[in-house]
């Protein structure tokens, strides 16, 4: 554990503490201290400093505990944690790549990524301590085309979890985001590594809002909301992470054994835009249609409002939102 992690673990309580103290606790210098500080604040961490009273970490935090979340969970995942992170994806794909041995369902999580990824190359806002960003590894044997419907298998799982602790509906958005009262609250983005008809790697990347800091929200250019805004009590993470676990040990294994044959069903059921106009934008058009749900590919069903034909669009480069009316 590095010192600014064990500087956060002991601000954690939010309550005032000195850098005196910060530093005989920890071995180092106040200035030491006093650049850690400024090293964690820009990670999103909201610390203050007042003189002759210290520091203090605005709202306290509670931090992820593995051992937390493997009491509270049916599975069996080997777990990994780090306090700050490039990317978990990135680390992931990185073990694929170096042919280093993973067990499947090996999973991966951070307090922080400093350079965490979302679809289309654009960066998912990570601060410390107060979302939810976990990488799960997994194999396939019948190529990356068995793989091409699993990230709208995945949102089935998040879904599910974000239901738990809410009193608010959740929805799912094609292909990767879920919404609440139309603001976005999760995203997933899975990368495969493999053969066109061999093993296929994937890595499970999900990112969920739960506990949104004022100076990070600035920085979104989109709708969001996060789990303490739509439940009645605080959400402990560690609770949360081992719930999302057991629901996507639950879908993976049925998307393993029956694809969307069964799951899409239910996706279409919690469609976001279900028969609604859409605008599909792609790197070379735009579409505007009635959006008809998925079907067991995973292509999104749009259906031309002149002609009424219905055509299938698959996932890539593509943002589909809800068509605004002009008056």
């Amino acid at each position: 554990m590095d010192n600014k992690h064990k500087i956060v673990q002991v601000l954690s309580d939010g309550e005032f503490h000195s850098g005196e103290v910060i530093g005989q606790q920890l071995g180092i210098s106040r200035a030491a201290v006093s650049e850690h500080i400024k090293s964690l604040s820009k990670i999103g961490l909201d610390i203050f400093s007042i003189t002759g009273k210290g520091y203090q970490l605005a709202g306290g935090l509670s931090l992820l505990d593995l051992k937390q979340i493997k009491h509270n969970c049916s599975v069996s995942n080997e777990l990994e944690l780090f306090p700050v992170i490039p990317s978990t994806n990135e680390y992931l794909m990185g073990l694929i790549k170096s042919e280093n041995t993973l067990v499947d369902g090996h999973t991966v999580l951070a307090e922080c990524q400093t350079k965490g990824k979302g679809r289309r190359g654009r960066t998912w806002q990570s601060p410390f301590g107060t979302h939810v960003y976990l990488s799960q590894y997994r194999t396939m044997d019948n190529g990356l085309s068995a793989a091409s419907g699993l990230s709208l298998a995945i949102g089935i799982a998040v879904l599910n979890t974000i239901n738990l602790f809410s009193n608010k509906k959740c929805q799912l958005k094609w292909p990767n985001d879920l919404l609440v009262d139309g603001k976005k609250i999760a995203g997933i983005l899975v990368e495969a590594e493999g053969q066109a008809d061999g093993i296929c790697h994937l890595v499970i990347g999900v990112g969920i809002n739960v506990d949104m800091p004022a100076a990070v929200a600035s920085d979104i250019d989109q709708p969001w909301t996060d789990l303490n805004t739509i439940t009645d009590s605080l959400v402990d993470r560690n609770e949360f992470i081992a719930k999302l676990l057991e629901q996507l040990e639950d879908t993976y294994q049925e998307y393993k054994l029956n694809r969307l044959n069964n799951l899409f069903k239910l996706w279409n059921k919690n469609n976001a835009f279900l028969n609604q106009i859409v605008e599909l934008t792609s790197t070379s058009k735009v579409q505007v249609g009635k959006c008809l749900g998925i079907d067991t590919s995973g292509a999104l069903l749009l259906e031309d409002l002149t002609s009424k034909v219905t055509s299938k669009i698959f996932g890539g480069e593509v943002s589909l939102r809800k068509k605004k009316v002009v008056s």
